[in-house]
């Protein structure tokens, strides 16, 4: 197929600043036919960024993506589908990434410019930051590069380069420097290299490299970086000591866990309940039509306890319905019966499907949920496979201080499944209040929890610009902690890790609220898209191309939707669903239907 165009640069440049990326690729293609060709530009990116610019240069013209709210771009979208073009320019792929798709005709033997940039703030995971590169260009580039540069006022404490393109075959082509505040990374392979890793082939490369690291952490406490009258706060406190915990784990046994899903359950389970600490407490449930217990009360994480847990846990079978309603709500009965002083209570929800026995309407059993827990402790809901109804599980987390996780039904099942629970083995804070005197506008500054590992990341406005006025306290169950420094960073970045932050929160909390209070929390995530030319759920890029051709518009497509339907020449190509996908993630099926 791209025989009869050529890419002969593809550039992917990343600077991470404040441990906020900002990522361009630019790729650069010729037509060497005697006529004109259209040119395609698809490109993956992760899944948690906005995509903030995209343009074409064509001839000496510049063609400039547009951000504007849905509804107006709907408009060009519904013409564009009716004329039986392509819409809807980026799907879900994988876990991690979504796919951007345009393409534009190019006259013989002219050039054409690609240019799509990213942003994403990085968030820590397991005492890391990751940055996520995919490097698909479709065919071997004679002038391949990915440039990444970090800078870090508090000092980088380690760098290392994993993923799918850092194999033994193309090592060499890697470089990496680290300076203290600074660090690089350049991958230049050449075009037999790029044809010979792990993933690759004649069609050039397809994989990642990740980009690994984390920063020193002092006992002041985090760091703040100030600029143009905009802060951004990184509180990550190390060496204090772990608070013991009660934990209740809340196991879907219904019949369509049947198989591989309750197998992966059961290790992952068994693996988790070797990690409790003595002093924690810990309950285990499980449920289908009705709820079963293993101990009707949480007790202590003994090693007779445990063993006996263990038992419980191997003898799990799938059977009965879903009794959603009823699992949660004696979990947090267990974890109220139980008060500790200077502990922290967890509950952990597993389920593969919606709710089919007891209470079934999701409004309340979100409602009962909330009433029950009472804003005491999070709730984590692990979403398994892609029958499970997600937008209710993310909703009910939220509204509990929690966050939903979806667990593809893959071979490693239960390392994702321990690997969530590693993210919240360790408590270190509890009732985290973070307060800016003189600041304003600010992001989330309630945390119910602080996880060794992780990051509380808190954004804002400083009051008219006035440093000396500005000052932040931490307040948390644990000791009383105190941030001390302040540094000033002039960096205009600081402004976009706020915007970005703030619209990620908006769009969370519009799900929790009610129609009405829906309204005012679109309309501010809406005016920030806007105003920083996001590309959000709230938003759509409209992709402006020469006279006579398509206009494309591109929307961010929603966690495990279904992906477009789309209309090729009385063809229609269904692209499968995530739930379809095979394994082997690189081959992508189209079935194609005849109308």
């Amino acid at each position: 197929v791209f025989d009869d165009w050529d890419i002969y640069s593809f550039h992917i440049n990343s600077t991470v600043t404040a441990r906020y990326s900002t990522t361009v690729i630019t790729s650069r293609v010729v037509n060497r036919m005697e006529e004109s060709k259209e040119i395609e530009f698809l490109v993956r990116i992760p899944k948690n960024a906005f995509i903030s610019k995209f343009r074409m240069f064509i001839d000496g013209q510049v063609y400039d993506g547009i951000v504007k709210a849905k509804e107006q771009a709907q408009q060009q979208y519904t013409e564009a589908v009716s004329r039986g073009q392509s819409a809807g320019l980026v799907s879900s792929v994988g876990r991690t990434l979504e796919e951007f798709k345009t393409s534009v005709t190019v006259a013989a033997h002219k050039k054409v410019t690609f240019e799509l940039t990213y942003e994403e703030l990085l968030k820590r995971r397991l005492g890391k930051y990751e940055l996520q590169i995919h490097a698909r260009p479709m065919q071997p580039v004679k002038d391949f590069k990915v440039d990444v540069y970090i800078h870090d006022k508090a000092g980088i404490s380690f760098i290392e380069v994993k993923g799918g393109l850092s194999t033994k075959a193309l090592a060499n082509a890697i470089t990496k420097t680290h300076i203290d505040k600074q660090a690089w990374v350049h991958f230049y392979p050449t075009e037999d290299q790029q044809k010979t890793c792990d993933s690759c082939g004649k069609q050039g490369m397809n994989g990642d490299l990740v980009i690994v690291y984390d920063v020193n952490r002092d006992a002041s406490l985090g760091d703040i970086k100030t600029s143009d009258g905009y802060f951004v706060h990184h509180f990550a406190p190390s060496s204090l000591p772990r608070i013991p915990k009660n934990v209740v784990f809340v196991i879907d046994q219904s019949g369509s866990m049947h198989g591989r899903k309750i197998q992966q359950t059961r290790i992952a389970l068994i693996h988790i309940l070797n990690d409790l600490a003595e002093d924690d407490y810990f309950g285990l449930i499980t449920f289908d039509g009705s709820v079963s217990h293993w101990r009707r009360e949480l007790v202590q994480a003994s090693k007779k306890n445990l063993n006996s847990a263990k038992k419980f846990a191997q003898g799990i079978t799938d059977r009965g319905a879903t009794d959603i309603n009823e699992a949660v709500l004696e979990g947090a009965r267990m974890l109220n019966a139980h008060p500790r002083e200077g502990s922290a209570s967890i509950l952990i929800l597993l389920t593969d499907g919606d709710p089919t026995s007891g209470v079934t309407n999701l409004e309340t059993i979100q409602s009962n949920v909330r009433k029950a827990i009472a804003e005491k402790f999070p709730l984590y809901c692990l979403g398994f496979g892609f029958d499970v109804n997600f937008d209710f599980l993310k909703t009910m987390s939220l509204q509990n201080n929690g966050v939903a996780r979806r667990i593809y039904e893959d071979s490693d099942a239960d390392l994702q499944l321990k690997g969530f629970y590693k993210e919240v083995a360790t408590p270190l804070l509890t009732d985290v209040t973070m307060i800016y005197m003189g600041g304003t506008n600010l992001t989330q500054t309630n945390f119910s929890q602080y996880y060794n590992g992780s990051e509380i990341v808190v954004a804002g406005q400083i009051t008219d610009n006035d440093i000396e006025t500005f000052t932040p306290q931490v307040l948390a169950i644990s000791s009383n902690l105190t941030v001390e420094s302040t540094e000033t960073v002039s960096d205009g970045l600081i402004q976009r890790v706020w915007a970005y932050l703030t619209v990620k929160q908006l769009l969370e909390k519009e799900l929790k609220l009610s129609e009405p209070e829906k309204e005012q929390v679109r309309k501010e995530a809406l005016e920030l898209s806007l105003k920083y030319g996001f590309v959000t759920p709230l938003t759509s890029m409209v992709v402006t191309k020469p006279p006579g051709e398509n206009t494309d518009v591109l929307h961010k497509p929603k966690e495990g939707e279904p992906l477009q339907t789309r209309y090729v020449q009385g063809l229609a190509c269904h692209r499968p669903s995530p739930s379809a996908e095979p394994s082997n993630r690189s081959k992508l099926l189209a079935h194609l239907t005849v109308y």
